[in-house]
This record gives structure tokens, C-alpha cells and sequence, in this order.
């Protein structure tokens, strides 16, 4: 799965990057991640007994993780933007 294109990837990156062709700023990394956290969790719907991507999906659940500490650290504001954007942390 960590090869599959994701559908609509340059629509993600053009509507959170920063600037134009940016694909390395956390929101843009975030949205990414995300959007396979998505593709993942309807994939274990159908197939509730596959241990080996749901290891795929904890570690894509880490990296998440790791990319909002960062920013949460460097740039609080955006760090709050993010989270409202896409509904995370309640």
C-alpha cells in the first residue's frame, strides 16, 4: 500500500503547500498522510484480518504524530489551523 498513488495527490499539495510545487511543509505532509490514514480505514473494513497493513497503518499514524509535535513546536498557529482543518483532536 505505501506505493499506491493517491488519488488526487497534486490537488492536495497545491491546496496546502505553501508555495507553489511545495511538497515538503508539514500541512502538506499531514494532508498526505491523512488521506492514506483514509484509504486504509475503508480498506479494514473489508478486510478486518490483515495484520500487515494495519502495522502500515500504525506507523503512518506515528509519522502524523510526530509531524503535529513538530509544528505544534515551531509555529503554533498553524499548528491550530491544522488540526481544525481536518478534524483532528476533538
Amino acid at each position: 500500500m505505501a506505493s499506491a498513488e493517491i488519488k488526487g495527490k497534486q490537488e492536495l499539495i497545491a491546496k496546502y503547500g505553501r508555495s507553489e510545487g511545495d511538497t515538503g511543509s508539514p500541512e502538506v505532509q499531514i494532508s498526505l498522510l491523512t488521506k492514506r490514514l483514509e484509504i486504509l480505514s475503508e480498506h479494514f473494513k473489508k478486510h478486518p484480518q490483515d495484520i500487515h497493513s494495519r502495522r502500515g497503518l500504525l506507523r503512518i499514524v506515528s509519522q502524523r504524530k510526530n509531524l503535529l509535535s513538530y509544528l505544534k513546536r515551531k509555529n503554533i498557529e498553524r499548528y491550530r489551523a491544522t488540526l481544525a482543518e481536518f478534524g483532528l483532536r476533538k
